[in-house]
């Protein structure tokens, strides 16, 4: 494997390029087509840089070098979008990428996929301990079979769903079909966000692996690991390789420890947070640290959808704890088990007996979606201009996060329900 990190210091300019010269040598491209797997504008990391090195390295050595936007369910990003994620200035793509095209993931477009393989029920029900037993077609974007090798250039950040984003999850969810997607997202839904998140190995990330397994073409890894607007480490490598030692550093770098939960938490989401949808990250790394009958409040007046994609289907199941759901699954087992799961990584756990839900914490909205729409996905409200960030510095009990959704909270000393 090529690269490096460090957990108190970050990369210079000519580490990053002497890595990314490392493995484009390492792949042996002369002649070869590249597909590069890229995150949208809702993950940090330089793309730009890494977008122009490889540019500099790759393209001369390659027949064709693409990129291919990993959106799992997002919506499709326009052409001016696109520019601003690599940092291209209108009409000038083709001086800084040449030839190189960009793609949009299709993941309702039937046409655009392939079918790979099943995963099958006893293989289902090994991977998760016997929560599920089931057949699961496995899809990806068939554009991956018109190159001859796939490098994922990504970031790797604590994760809701599958412990630790990045690696396989480029290609599931990034560029697969539903039915998996659905699967694994309710699978880490089940199992609970307090003990998914920031685990490297759980029985989510083995699904994905074993349908990675699937794909024969060769996969690499350029990992990321990112420090504000820095990066602290880059690995290159076979894929899971490069993501496992990311994985490693991002437990080191992306992790903080507190001693006591907070009453009250202000988490403000940054302006790539541009739904509901992504914006509940912003709970989903707070979720350990607000005390019993807490609050967190996600602050983003920016935000004014729910989700553009799955807004309508949310406003119908509204935000509910697992339990809700679970004690329910006749009426709700139609929907898409992904809306179902982000459903219940925003409301945090909680339980539900005797028809009667109790939430562990209040979750508040101070965002740009209006009071009645809040009140009828089962969320909180606050006017947005009403908040002052001031409010929750330096007072006992209170945190204020001013750009929340990638560093992970959590209480050094963990209650049961958060260990895995």
């Amino acid at each position: 494997m090529i690269g490096f990190g460090h957990a108190d210091q970050v990369l210079s300019d000519a580490q990053v390029e002497q890595v990314v010269a490392q493995a484009v040598e390492a792949m042996a491209l002369d002649g070869k087509r590249l597909l590069v797997l890229i995150p949208d504008h809702t993950r940090s990391c330089p793309l730009p840089q890494i977008a122009r090195l490889l540019t500099r390295h790759a393209a001369p050595r390659t027949s064709q070098l693409d990129y291919l936007i990993a959106l799992g369910t997002h919506p499709p990003l326009t052409e001016p979008q696109i520019d601003k994620l690599l940092g291209i200035l209108p009409g000038q793509r083709d001086q800084v990428l040449g030839d190189s095209r960009v793609f949009n993931h299709d993941w309702k477009n039937p046409a655009a996929l392939q079918r790979i393989g099943t995963l099958r029920a006893d293989q289902v029900r090994r991977i998760t301990g016997g929560k599920f037993e089931m057949d699961i077609d496995v899809t990806v974007n068939r554009l991956v079979f018109d190159y001859d090798l796939v490098l994922v250039a990504g970031p790797v950040f604590p994760h809701e769903v599958v412990g630790f984003s990045g690696g396989a999850k480029y290609f599931f969810p990034g560029i697969c079909g539903q039915e998996l997607l659905d699967f694994f997202h309710w699978l880490g839904a089940v199992i609970t966000n307090p003990r998914i998140i920031g685990a490297k190995h759980t029985p989510v990330r083995t699904t994905l692996e074993a349908a990675a397994d699937m794909l024969a073409f060769p996969k690499f890894g350029l990992c990321m690991v990112v420090k504000g607007h820095d990066l602290a480490g880059l690995y290159f490598g076979p894929l899971r390789e490069a993501w496992s030692a990311a994985a490693d550093l991002s437990d080191q770098v992306h992790i903080i420890y507190v001693d006591q939960p907070y009453e009250s938490i202000l988490s403000q989401a940054p302006e790539m947070y541009d739904e509901l949808w992504v914006g509940g990250k912003c709970m989903y790394k707070m979720e350990n640290v607000v005390a019993d009958g807490g609050e967190l409040i996600i602050y983003a007046p920016h935000i004014r959808e729910i989700s553009v994609t799955h807004g309508k289907l949310i406003e119908e199941i509204g935000y509910h704890t697992r339990d809700y759901f679970l004690a329910q699954w006749e009426r709700f087992k139609h929907y898409p088990w992904g809306v179902v799961a982000h459903s219940t990584h925003v409301r945090g756990i909680g339980t539900y007996e005797g028809g009667v839900e109790k939430p562990r914490v209040r979750v508040t909205l101070a965002t740009g979606i209006d009071e009645a729409t809040c009140r009828r996905i089962n969320l909180g409200y606050r006017d947005p201009a009403s908040i002052d960030p001031a409010q929750w510095q330096g007072r006992p009990g209170r945190l204020y996060v001013p750009k929340a959704g990638e560093m992970l909270y959590k209480l050094k000393d963990p209650p049961a329900w958060q260990k895995a």
